[in-house]
């Protein structure tokens, strides 16, 4: 059986992205989420989770761009190169970070399914191992595995590109890491070269060439409202054309005339 579960970033970065994210599984595809414990708009995103229980919630961890909840008044590095610095320099206790925003959504009612991390950063060791024991303290089992499968990337930049070579270098280790605390990955994963630069078309193509197995497809979607135009982020109109995409009606025939299953964590969860 091949399942298709679409997972949105950034939800409780601001109001108009959580929109988008809502207006994306109402009325299209997306069947997950992943919360930022310290976004701006985390309250809002935390009544619309209760709004909508059919949406699957995770977590968005953070160690780059935004303020650290286990140190206040402190706010994290903000880039992946500062953030590998400051690991090196020992300037974060990363677990005790990670700790405190799972809590936080822990406090606020929601119980999260899965994990990620902003910018991918639990590609680097020091993140991996305590995202790991985050999995296995709190049960949270499942956990992001970003190597692309194979995607014209024709549309990304050579950064990204080159960044989807390099990431699948780090493969192996990452899944031992994960392995030996218990946590699990879909089987593949699809989204990290076209973030902010696919349409329904490109949609359509992944779904009928999807391999067997569960697929994780990350996305980005909103609207672009005032709150996200003056946003720290590069991710603005481009929502919007991932938002279109999402909902676009085609998409959701593509999936019924190849059988792909929509699926969430919670119903893999309960097939093993």
């Amino acid at each position: 059986m091949r399942t298709l579960l679409v997972n949105a970033d950034d939800f409780g970065f601001t109001r108009d992205v959580n929109a988008g994210i809502v207006e994306a599984h109402r009325e299209g595809i997306l069947t997950a989420t992943t919360l930022m414990a310290g976004g701006a708009a985390f309250e809002d995103a935390v009544r619309l989770a209760r709004e909508n229980p059919d949406l699957d919630i995770g977590v968005h961890l953070q160690m780059v761009q935004g303020d650290s909840l286990s140190l206040p008044g402190r706010t994290l590095p903000g880039s992946v190169g500062v953030l590998v610095r400051a690991l090196l320099a020992g300037e974060w206790d990363v677990l005790r970070e990670l700790e405190a925003q799972v809590e936080k959504i822990l406090a606020a009612g929601i119980r999260p399914t899965h994990l990620d991390t902003h910018k991918h950063t639990h590609l680097l060791p020091a993140v991996l191992d305590a995202v790991a024991r985050v999995s296995d303290k709190y049960g949270i089992r499942w956990v992001r595995k970003p190597f692309d499968l194979p995607m014209d990337g024709s549309r990304a930049s050579w950064k990204t590109r080159g960044a989807a070579v390099v990431m699948r270098q780090m493969r192996g280790q990452f899944d031992r890491v994960l392995a030996r605390r218990g946590a699990s990955t879909t089987d593949h994963f699809a989204g990290f070269v076209w973030t902010g630069n696919y349409d329904a078309e490109d949609l359509i193509q992944l779904i009928r060439n999807l391999p067997d197995g569960s697929t994780e497809f990350m996305c980005h979607p909103g609207i672009l409202g005032e709150e996200l135009r003056v946003a720290q982020t590069r991710l603005k109109e481009c929502r919007e054309q991932e938002l279109r995409a999402l909902t676009d009606l085609r998409v959701r025939s593509a999936l019924s005339e190849t059988g792909v299953r929509l699926s969430n964590y919670r119903s893999l969860s309960r097939e093993r």
